[in-house]
């Protein structure tokens, strides 16, 4: 009861305007011609101008929903995706071109980040008030950021120390009983040296089952988060820094609010994570003129992990480094280069320890990688029309040898009206198998590793077009684009491969035939009236893998796999189809968002056809609805909104979920939403200068 009447509270407080003070974003530009003022509200979410395909999403787009972490901001969006990975743990995973989110590099700042045992949580390790805008590259995009790319990039750019001075407090709740606190305070202590403090405090104590399996319906995650962040704007030396520190504990699985009377002890899942970070950015200005300068960049970050998935333990400690030394000029208005030198080191020591039953054939130990690497990046711009970038790395893996990143993207306007654009490129990935896939320590089945995994290799290649289209005295603009991956190296999740035919089983190994996707997508923007947007799009996929076969051992733990089968993908959607309506009023003190979004059905592995709700071995398609309601005063804004406002869920999410220490117990198998609807209310305040 005192969650509710914690809830209830919150949503009290927010209804009292006098007490809120949040900043407006800035929506608005205006630009002076002669005699006449021209103010037009500025996009929330804008298209690459480059070669590059992509988008931009500033906080306008941020502002639409409640954003409360990374992967809640994609909610508005045709082309990434954001589902759970499992129903115990919480981890989540983005899809990118219909593939998963290990093949998207993630990116803070330009910065490679959260990569190897940060990747199954990093969604939820940047807060949404911290962000001030994300890109996502489509496709195998530039070379600069290193050969991880194969189906894109997402930047995050943070709020930035030489914003506007002032303390900043966000706080949001909802009726799963989840509680954030979010603050960021600027200080210039001079013109040229500033500084900048993130704080991020989250808690979720629910104890929702709606479906009465006995499990949570999401784990209770506690997290403290924070980053101070530092920069000094000389005239020809420009300096960024910073560290961050994180802690977050995650619970989940049975507990004595939703344990059955079936078993003889609650299964549980428990995480708890300690990751700490920094980065250095030095530029040095040659020729402002010419936009020639060097810069050196450097990150590191030391990720441990503590877990235990019932009576399994799993310990792990990752300590990774980067650093890049790049120089840019432009020769002329039509040539650019931009030249490097990189170098990464990852290390890590895991370790598995088994309380049951359960086979798991694993080489945990230790881990260590050392990649230095060159590049070259050439761009010819003639005035916009024609924008061409080749780029080409040549790198060293102390574990794989040495390899060529070729990657090239072409864009054209012929008219005003058209840009077409074709990309072509080539991606490498060292996979970690356990690390990146450690939320499979909560399934009962046997776990075999192969033990010497290969270095992912992937080809991409991409077209698309945009047209804007005068309509009404106003501007249509429709995209369209198709994406092809092939893959000639890649690690593969498979529930399918049979090791013993008395027993369940999952192998994670080295691709045996076949792997690729294609994707096109078509969405189109219209502005109906003042202040009214409209967006629809539909996206196509059709991902296919070689998957299930025999697998025996040879010595030394490796093992072979005779047989398989090209089949589709399993729990990835055929389809999404979404339309979303924006509404501000004229002067913009309210804003009305809504989303409705149809995800396509696809196909579950073999042997889950209990999860099928037409016990077919195939989930269907599904809505989902958000809204959101924002009142905007001078100096805070209030919202109110709901999310999954259909209620659709997946009513059996769980496979042996009344006997969670056997080989049939498996969590693993999300397609659909985990938890009915759900209402929230928050309050953005901005206090100025203390």
């Amino acid at each position: 009861m005192k969650n509710y009447v914690a809830t209830l509270s919150l949503f009290a407080m927010l209804a009292l305007p006098s007490a809120a003070r949040s900043q407006e974003p800035d929506t608005l530009s205006t630009e002076r011609l002669d005699d006449v003022t021209v103010t037009a509200r500025r996009s929330g979410t804008t298209s690459l101008s480059g070669a590059v395909a992509g988008f931009r999403m500033n906080q306008d787009e941020l502002f639409r929903a409640a954003c409360c972490n990374l992967g809640e901001s994609f909610v508005n969006n045709p082309s990434v995706d954001v589902s759970y990975s499992d129903a115990t743990t919480g981890a989540k995973q983005i899809r990118l071109l219909g593939l998963a989110g290990t093949y998207v590099q993630m990116l803070a700042e330009n910065l490679p980040a959260f990569r190897g045992a940060a990747q199954p949580y990093a969604l939820d390790y940047v807060p949404g008030p911290w962000m001030s805008a994300i890109q996502v590259s489509k496709g195998a995009a530039s070379v600069r950021n290193g050969y991880e790319s194969i189906t894109g990039q997402i930047d995050v750019e943070y709020l930035k120390p030489e914003d506007e001075q002032g303390v900043t407090v966000n706080v949001y709740g909802d009726t799963q009983a989840r509680l954030e606190a979010n603050a960021d305070a600027n200080l210039h202590l001079n013109p040229r040296l500033n500084s900048e403090l993130l704080l991020h405090y989250q808690d979720s104590w629910s104890h929702h089952d709606i479906n009465h399996d006995g499990f949570l319906d999401r784990p209770n995650i506690k997290q403290y988060n924070l980053q101070n962040r530092w920069d000094y704007l000389g005239r020809t030396y420009i300096f960024h820094g910073g560290f961050g520190v994180l802690k977050e504990d995650r619970n989940g699985g049975q507990d004595r609010h939703t344990a059955t009377s079936h078993t003889h002890r609650p299964y549980t899942t428990s995480l708890s994570t300690d990751r700490y970070e920094a980065y250095m950015k030095h530029a040095f200005v040659l020729d402002r003129d010419h936009g020639t300068n060097i810069a050196l960049m450097a990150s590191g970050a030391i990720h441990q992990l503590d877990g235990a998935y019932g009576m399994k333990a799993y310990d792990l400690d990752e300590k990774d480094l980067y650093a890049q030394l790049m120089f840019e000029t432009h020769f002329s208005e039509r040539h650019e280069l931009s030249a490097g030198l990189s170098l990464s080191h990852d290390r890590q020591t895991d370790k598995v320890t088994l309380g049951n039953d359960n086979l798991i054939v694993y080489a945990p130990g230790k881990f260590r990688e050392s990649t230095p690497g060159i590049y070259g990046q050439y761009t010819f711009d003639l005035d916009s029309k024609l924008i061409a970038m080749a780029g080409l790395r040549l790198d060293h893996s102390s574990l794989y040898g040495t390899f060529l990143t070729p990657r090239i993207h072409i864009k054209y306007t012929p008219v005003n009206l058209l840009s077409l654009r074709i990309a072509a490129g080539k991606g490498y990935r060292t996979p970690r198998p356990l690390p990146e896939n450690q939320y499979l320590l909560a399934s009962g089945r046997d776990l075999h590793v192969e033990a010497d995994m290969k270095q992912e290799e992937a080809w991409n290649c991409g077209a698309s077009a945009m047209l804007t289209v005068p309509v009404a005295d106003r501007v249509l603009k429709v995209n369209a684009e198709y994406f092809y991956t092939h893959f000639i190296n890649q690690m593969v999740v498979d529930y399918e491969t049979k090791a013993d035919v008395l027993r369940r089983s999952i192998a994670i190994h080295n691709l045996n035939g076949r792997s690729f996707s294609h994707t096109f997508q078509i969405d189109a923007t219209y502005p109906a009236f003042d202040g009214f947007t409209l967006t629809a799009a539909c996206r196509l996929n059709n991902v296919r893998q070689t998957m299930g076969g025999d697998l025996s051992y040879k010595p030394g733990n490796h093992f072979s796999i005779e047989g398989g089968t090209l089949r589709e993908r399993p729990l990835t959607n055929r389809f999404k189809a979404l339309l979303t309506a924006s509404y501000k009023t004229p002067l913009e003190l309210w804003q009305f968002d809504a989303t409705l979004q149809v995800n396509g059905g696809g196909r579950l592995p073999y042997g889950c056809e209990e999860l099928s709700p037409r016990g077919n071995g195939r989930f269907p398609a599904y809505p989902q609805l958000s809204a959101q309601v924002t009142r905007w005063f001078r100096h805070c804004s209030v919202y109110i909104g709901g999310e999954n406002l259909t209620g659709f869920r997946q009513k059996n999410i769980i496979l042996g979920a009344d006997d969670p220490w056997s080989n049939a117990f498996e969590p693993t198998i999300v397609w659909g939403p985990v938890h009915g609807a759900m209402a929230y209310a928050g309050i953005r305040v901005n206090f100025g200068r203390l």
